[in-house]
C-alpha cells in the first residue's frame, strides 16, 4: 500500500477526437473541451502538492494528421498560451516544454519561449508540456550528444552509465514520473517518456479526455496509492 501523492504525474490527454464524434461535434471542438480538462487538472496538481505534471499535448507524429486540424490546433494552442500565460504565472506554476518546439509556427515559438523566461522562477508545480515529442528522437538526440562528448574528449566509455544517459534526457531535473495516466481507452504509451517510465505506475481509463474531471483524476491518484512500488525488489524489504 502506497498512500503518498506522487511527485510527478504524466498525462497521455487522448480521446478529444472520439468524444468530439461521440457528441456530433467537430473534431476541433474536441480538443477545445479538452482544454477544460487541462485547466482542472493542473489546478487540482497544484492543490494535492503534486511538484511535476507532464502533459502529452502534441506529439511529434500528429503532424500527420490532416491538414486542417493541425492548422486549428495551432491556432488554439496559440490562443490557449496567450490566455492562460498570466494565470501560470499568478498561480507561481513554473512552465517548460520538451520535444521539437523549433517545428512550430514562429508566434508559438515566441510564446514558449516568453512562457519559460517568465515562469523560470515559480516553484508550487512545474508544468511540462511535451510539443512534437517523440521518446524515441529524445533517446537518439540524447545518444547523439553523448557520443559528441566522447569524441571530443570530454567522456570516456566507462562513464556512460544509466545515470548519465538519464542526466542528458531533456528535462531531466524533472525526474521520472511516478503514475503514467492515459485516458481515452486505449492500452499503448504511444512513444511517450519510453526511458523515464520504466518503473512508473500506469493507469489506463476509458474516460475521453473532454470528460476527465478533476473526480476522475482523483480516482487515478487513489488508484496509485493502493499500490505497493517494489522498484524489483519483495514486499518485506520496503516494509
Amino acid at each position: 500500500m502506497n498512500s503518498i501523492t506522487p511527485k510527478h504525474v504524466a498525462i497521455i490527454m487522448d480521446g478529444n477526437g472520439r468524444w468530439a464524434k461521440l457528441n456530433n461535434k467537430t473534431r476541433l471542438e474536441g480538443h477545445r473541451k479538452g482544454v477544460e480538462s487541462v485547466r482542472s487538472v493542473i489546478q487540482k496538481s497544484k492543490d494535492l502538492g503534486i511538484k511535476t505534471l507532464t502533459l502529452y499535448t502534441f506529439s511529434k507524429d500528429n503532424w500527420k494528421r490532416p491538414k486542417n486540424e493541425v492548422r486549428g490546433l495551432m491556432q488554439l494552442l496559440h490562443k490557449t498560451l496567450k490566455k492562460e500565460f498570466d494565470n501560470f504565472h499568478r498561480n507561481d506554476i513554473r512552465v517548460s516544454f520538451i520535444g521539437d518546439i523549433h517545428s512550430f509556427p514562429q508566434s508559438i515559438c515566441n510564446l514558449i519561449s516568453e512562457t519559460i523566461n517568465t515562469t523560470s522562477n515559480n516553484k508550487s508545480l512545474n508544468l511540462n508540456i511535451a510539443l512534437g515529442y517523440s521518446s524515441r528522437q529524445e533517446i537518439v538526440n540524447t545518444t547523439r550528444k553523448i557520443a559528441q562528448e566522447a569524441l571530443d574528449g570530454n567522456l570516456n566509455i566507462d562513464q556512460i552509465t544509466l545515470d548519465l544517459i538519464a542526466d542528458r534526457l531533456e528535462n531531466s531535473y524533472l525526474g521520472d514520473p511516478d503514475l503514467l495516466i492515459r485516458t481515452g481507452g486505449e492500452y499503448r504509451i504511444s512513444d511517450f517518456l519510453l526511458w523515464q517510465i520504466a518503473y512508473s505506475e500506469i493507469y489506463f481509463t476509458n474516460i475521453y479526455w473532454p470528460e476527465f474531471n478533476e473526480s476522475e483524476y482523483l480516482n487515478a491518484i487513489s488508484d496509485y496509492q493502493k499500490r505497493e512500488r517494489r522498484f524489483g525488489k519483495i514486499s518485506e524489504q520496503i516494509t
